[in-house]
């Protein structure tokens, strides 16, 4: 079964580059329609899948569907409509000295396949700029989200026959660990392979793949509290960073906070309380904040409070007294997906920025914006902590490689 849905997605994948811009845009209009369309059909199958989960799992935010999250995700599918395909693209062009034309141009992957847990969301996400981006994809949801994501590639489908696509450029796998298996063992038919999920995930598939691998990893973020921090705005990206949405992965997990600013401590963290948001506090942090936040929310940090993906209303603090130490700390911890510093220092804002190796990293800002619709991508396939081929939120450009073109009259080498 898992061969046949493979072989579909390689012969559909050779109609993509062939596609015109026209139709690929009304497929990605139509779904979009479709998902307003159909919201109560979408949220009766994401209710089945809720109803299995208990609402204390940091998993089931990830999980949840609401009418608001569709129309956020049919918003950046329409807007990703909008966006200049990549494929075709001139990257380079050059004429050597014998005359031969030399052109480098995006061309897309073939096929991609995701593995990815309880968020149905990244279905619609994926599709939307594999087909922009002329890829046919293979999906691998978790087994939690497997009602949704049916019901989310049953409308995809229905609306690419209607637009004249061959709806075997998306696939769902079937649930469970067999399929995520063959998916990584797929040499010759996968072209390239995201995973998105637990840090346990993404390093089974690194460990496991035998097919070509980007790494989307898991978000350990960290905000800097400068000595020369601006305590309002402080206040205002930490309460953002921590509470906007906990289960994501561009969330803060640690503020780390100059010694010299421990007597806005309970300031900057006031507005945590009022969402029970509970702090792991080291030493010096705790002697701050005792007595200033309630003491049911505040604990004694351990060793494993840091360099921790909480998905929790829970986080850590520490205390550094140099720019040199916090920046240390960081570096010891850092997953490289997003850390931020809080300063109005410009000259520490770049230094900050140079020295901490992270795809995103901001001065004055909350971490929540690491994400392809706030980049201006429309959407992100995943967000790539690694370095090679790409990195941070990956979008269009991010799901092409290329090849040269070359054209003569006749040249022969020597």
């Amino acid at each position: 079964m898992i061969d046949e849905i493979l072989d579909s997605l390689i012969e559909a994948s050779y109609t993509l580059p062939l596609a015109d811009e026209e139709r690929i845009t009304a497929a990605l209009n139509a779904v979009a329609d479709a998902i307003g369309r159909e919201s109560d059909r979408l949220l009766e199958a994401n209710a089945a899948d809720l109803a299995l989960m208990q609402p204390d799992n940091p998993m089931y935010d990830r999980l949840m569907l609401t009418r608001e999250r569709l129309d956020g995700i049919a918003q950046d599918m329409r807007k990703v409509a909008t966006l200049p395909g990549p494929v075709g693209k001139v990257i380079d062009e050059r004429v050597r000295p014998n005359g031969m034309k030399l052109t480098r141009v995006r061309v897309p992957f073939g096929v991609i396949g995701i593995i990815y847990e309880a968020r149905p969301n990244v279905s619609f996400d994926v599709f939307s700029l594999c087909l922009k981006s002329r890829n046919a994809c293979a999906l691998k949801g978790g087994s939690d989200a497997f009602n949704s994501n049916k019901a989310i590639v049953d409308l995809i489908q229905e609306e690419l026959v209607k637009t004249g696509i061959s709806p075997h450029v998306v696939e769902l796998l079937p649930p469970g660990h067999e399929a995520a298996s063959e998916l990584m063992r797929a040499v010759g038919r996968i072209d390239l392979l995201i995973p998105r999920g637990s840090a346990r995930l993404i390093s089974s598939v690194r460990e496991q793949a035998l097919v070509p691998v980007i790494e989307t990893g898991a978000g350990v973020c960290h905000t800097y509290f400068d000595s020369e921090g601006d305590l309002a705005k402080g206040t205002a990206i930490v309460f953002n960073a921590k509470t906007r949405r906990v289960s994501v992965c561009n969330a803060l997990d640690s503020l780390v906070i100059h010694a010299g600013r421990l007597k806005d401590l309970p300031e900057l963290c006031r507005p945590l309380a009022g969402k029970d948001v509970v702090i792991e506090a080291d030493g010096e942090s705790w002697a701050a904040l005792d007595g200033n936040y309630p003491r049911n929310l505040l604990e004694h940090a351990v060793p494993e409070s840091f360099g921790k993906e909480f998905l929790a209303y829970r986080m850590s603090v520490k205390t550094v007294h140099s720019f040199d130490e916090a920046v240390s700390h960081i570096r010891r911890y850092t997953s490289r997906h997003s850390e931020c510093i809080i300063t109005e220092n410009r000259e520490k804002a770049a230094m900050f920025q140079q020295c901490i190796d992270a795809a995103c990293v901001y001065v004055n800002v909350s971490t929540a914006f690491t994400d392809g619709a706030q980049f201006g991508l429309g959407a992100e396939i995943g967000i790539s902590t690694q370095k090679l081929h790409a990195r941070g939120p990956m979008g269009l450009e991010e799901l092409t490689t290329y090849k040269w073109l070359i054209n003569g009259e006749g040249q022969t080498r020597s």
